[in-house]
């Protein structure tokens, strides 16, 4: 419930607004949403006292006085409704679409770290989250910086990134780039995964409830009470801090004693020095390597084993295939938001050689 602590905040300042403006049918929606969020004594007196000025104007009005109050409020509720964003939350969005370059997008160096370019993330997708931001253009802005970190994140798609520059650049070489280039899609992110599900893994689903904000005197603060945590750190003695390190200690003790336990894969689908020796499967063709004892050790059935070669095969290749669109879409959008028609020209007809192949291969 402390995760919607801020939206709730936001619809009680809306709901004061309207308050003293006398638009008491606005007021009461607002403060009965914010107790939905989160269920406050506040909320509770304010829907009290709107009730109470809502049946005194009422009375005191004339029939055909209360409708043409009902005509405009109508109307102020129609135009209310539909620009429910702040002007912070709609120069977010405006920045975002004026960026050329994924590093641009999340605000930082071309030396910032995974740490950086994920804090970078988080404090950018609360702002654009299109469940909080209702600015036109968010949920594109919200999508780019999903983009831009997936990217970023990757290492060896960064580094690709890093070599051919930033987008227009590399668009005209990503013909190039992509005849020659391999990249580890085994990094974890779903097939397919959404602007949506790239937020949840981030926060673990929904807003995240580590760190909430507080709006006072026209400026956030930390929610955390420090005085409280320094008044418990002095109490904790060295006994109770072994007790909370030791569940550390044993995990990085059996993960040790684990990797003595733990086998070297029967197959590469690289060649390396340890992998050295080429083998195609029966079904799909796929190469794979393994080692020069591989005939005299392996005991299992080759025909499972190759199965797994070309379902690895195909993953790779799908997860490949997500990014080569999520790149087409992002230029795409790009265009657009610049009214550049040769550049959404060249963006539609970039070439996805992963996705082919996955065609290729399903319908072998």
């Amino acid at each position: 419930m402390d995760s919607n602590k801020d939206e709730a905040e936001r619809c009680m300042e809306l709901a004061e607004r309207y308050l003293r403006e006398k638009k008491y049918e606005e007021a009461e929606k607002f403060v009965r949403k914010a107790q939905k969020l989160y269920p406050t004594k506040k909320a509770e007196d304010v829907l009290a006292k709107i009730t109470m000025l809502s049946k005194q104007n009422q009375k005191s009005e004339s029939e055909p006085t209360v409708r043409k109050r009902q005509t405009t409020t109508k109307e102020a509720t129609h135009t209310q409704t539909s620009i429910e964003y702040s002007k912070d939350q709609l120069e977010y969005v405006k920045r975002i679409k004026k960026c050329k370059d994924y590093y641009e997008i999340l605000g930082v160096t071309k030396e910032a770290t995974d740490s950086d370019i994920k804090k970078a993330y988080k404090k950018l997708a609360l702002q654009l989250h299109p469940d909080k931001n209702k600015a036109p253009g968010a949920a594109e802005a919200f999508k780019a910086i999903g983009n831009a970190v997936a990217i970023l994140t990757d290492v060896e798609k960064r580094k690709q990134y890093d070599m051919y520059g930033p987008e227009e650049e590399r668009m005209q070489n990503v013909q190039t780039r992509q005849n020659h280039a391999h990249y580890n899609y085994t990094r974890g992110f779903e097939t397919d995964i959404t602007a949506e599900e790239l937020f949840n893994m981030f926060f673990g689903g929904g807003f995240p409830q580590q760190e909430f904000y507080t709006r006072r005197s026209g400026r956030w603060a930390r929610q955390a009470d420090a005085q409280a945590q320094h008044a418990h750190s002095q109490q904790t003695n060295g006994y109770t801090t072994f007790l909370q390190m030791l569940p550390v200690l044993l995990l990085i003790l059996l993960t040790m004693m684990s990797s003595f336990f733990i086998s070297d894969p029967v197959y590469s689908l690289h060649s390396n020095a340890k992998y050295s020796v080429l083998r195609t499967t029966q079904g799909l063709k796929v190469p794979y390597y393994v080692k020069e004892n591989f005939h005299t050790e392996y005991q299992g059935s080759l025909r499972r084993l190759e199965i797994s070669v070309e379902e690895e095969y195909l993953n790779n290749l799908r997860h490949a295939c997500f990014r080569e669109k999520s790149y087409r879409d992002t230029m795409m959008w790009k265009a657009r938001n610049f009214g550049d028609q040769d550049l959404f020209f060249k963006a539609k007809n970039i070439e996805l050689p992963s996705c082919k192949r996955v065609q290729d291969l399903q319908g072998a």
